[in-house]
C-alpha cells in the first residue's frame, strides 16, 4: 500500500492527482452548465413556440423559420442531462453526439431566424404584443427573445471547451476515455462547421453592402461569389499631377477601384462607379516607404502585367493592414493556382 509521503514524491501520481481534480471540476461544471442550459431552452419551447404553434399568431412557415431546430435541440437536451446527473459522462455523450448536425443546421437558419424576429415585431402587432408580454414573465429574468435565439450557438462552444477538457483530463485507461475522445472530436468538428457558416453569412451581408454601394451596368453581379476582406480609401499616384482619392474594394481574388459619383447626383449620391478590377493572382506588392512604422504614413506599389498602381495613405497603421490584407489575398490566389496545376 502507498503512503501519502511516497504519492506526493511521486510525479506519475501527482499529474493524475492534477488530471482528477480537473476532470472532477470540468464534470461538475457541463452538468450545472447544462442544467441552465435545459432550463432556457424549454423556457422558450414552454412559452414562445408552443403558444404560438397553439395560437396561430405566426403562419407555419414563419415559426419554423423564427425557431428552426429548437425544439429538437430541447429534446436532446433532455436525454443528456439524466447521463451527466449520474456521472455517465462518456454513455451521455455518445448518445448525444448524433444530434450535433441539429446544431449546424440550426446555425444554417440563423441570419434567417434573426431577420424573421425583427420583421414580425415591425409588421405584426399581435406578434409584437405577445413577445412583450412573454418577456416581462419572471423566469424569463430581463433577457428578451433576440437575446435568447442565440442560445445554441453559445452553448456549442461551450460544449467544445468542456467536452474536450473532460477528454484530456481522462486517464486512458478509463472507460470513458475512447467514448469521450470521440465526442471531443465530433463536438469539435460541428463546432469548426457552425464557424464557417456564421463566417459565411457574415460575407453575404458584407457582399450585399458592398454590391448596394455599387452603380451603374458594370457592377452587376461583381461581388457574387467573392469573399470580401477590406474597403476604405486610398490615393492613387499618377506618374504626373496630384493623387486622386479612390475608394477600394479587397476581395479574396480581385482588387476593385471605385469613383465616387457626385454628390449632387439624382440617383445615385452616395455610391461608387467601378473604375478597374485587378487580380490578385497577377499582383506583386511592395512597400515603396512606410516601413518605419512613423506617423507620415507610407506608399504601396502594386505591379500587374498591365499597369502599375502606386497606393497612398497618410496613416500608417491603415497602409500596415491594408498591406497585410492584400498580402493574404495575393498568397490565396497563389496557393489556389498552384493546387489547381498539381491537380492537372
Amino acid at each position: 500500500m502507498e503512503s501519502s509521503g511516497s504519492a506526493a514524491c511521486c510525479p506519475v501520481l501527482q499529474q493524475r492527482a492534477r488530471w482528477e481534480r480537473k476532470r472532477v471540476c470540468t464534470a461538475r461544471e457541463l452538468l450545472e452548465t447544462e442544467r441552465r442550459y435545459q432550463e432556457q431552452l424549454g423556457l422558450v419551447a414552454t412559452y414562445f413556440l408552443r403558444i404560438l404553434k397553439a395560437k396561430g399568431t405566426l403562419r407555419p412557415p414563419e415559426l419554423q423559420t423564427l425557431f428552426g431546430t429548437w425544439e429538437l435541440i430541447y429534446a436532446a437536451s433532455l436525454e443528456l442531462l439524466p447521463y451527466l446527473e449520474e456521472g455517465q459522462w462518456g454513455l451521455g455523450l455518445q448518445g448525444f453526439c448524433p444530434h450535433l448536425e441539429l446544431y449546424a443546421q440550426f446555425a444554417a437558419n440563423a441570419e434567417r431566424s434573426q431577420t424573421t424576429l425583427q420583421a414580425q415585431l415591425k409588421k405584426n402587432k399581435r406578434f409584437r404584443r405577445f413577445v412583450k408580454l412573454q418577456e416581462g414573465r419572471p423566469e424569463f429574468r430581463g433577457l428578451q427573445l433576440q437575446d435568447l435565439l442565440p442560445l445554441p450557438l453559445q452553448r456549442l462552444q461551450q460544449y467544445e471547451n468542456l467536452v474536450v477538457a473532460l477528454a484530456e483530463n481522462t486517464v486512458p485507461n478509463s472507460p470513458d476515455y475512447q467514448l469521450l475522445t470521440r465526442a471531443a472530436r465530433l463536438v469539435s468538428e460541428t463546432a469548426q462547421k457552425v464557424h464557417a457558416i456564421g463566417q459565411s453569412q457574415k460575407n453575404d451581408q458584407h457582399l450585399l453592402r458592398v454590391q448596394a454601394l455599387l452603380s451603374g451596368r458594370k457592377a452587376k453581379g461583381l461581388t457574387s461569389g467573392r469573399w470580401f476582406l477590406r474597403q476604405g480609401w486610398l490615393l492613387v499616384v499618377p506618374p504626373a499631377g496630384e493623387p486622386r482619392p479612390r475608394m477600394f474594394f479587397l476581395f479574396s481574388d480581385v482588387l476593385l477601384m471605385a469613383k465616387p459619383r457626385p454628390p449632387l447626383h439624382l440617383l445615385k449620391s452616395g455610391t461608387f462607379v467601378c473604375r478597374a478590377l485587378y487580380p490578385m493572382s497577377q499582383c506583386h506588392l511592395s512597400r515603396v516607404f512606410g516601413h518605419s512604422g512613423g506617423p507620415c504614413g507610407g506608399l504601396l506599389s502594386l505591379s500587374f502585367p498591365h499597369e502599375k498602381l502606386l497606393l497612398m495613405s497618410t496613416d500608417q497603421e491603415e497602409l500596415s493592414q491594408w498591406h497585410h490584407s492584400l498580402t493574404l489575398a495575393i498568397r490565396s490566389q497563389k496557393s489556389s493556382t498552384h493546387r489547381s496545376v498539381t491537380a492537372t
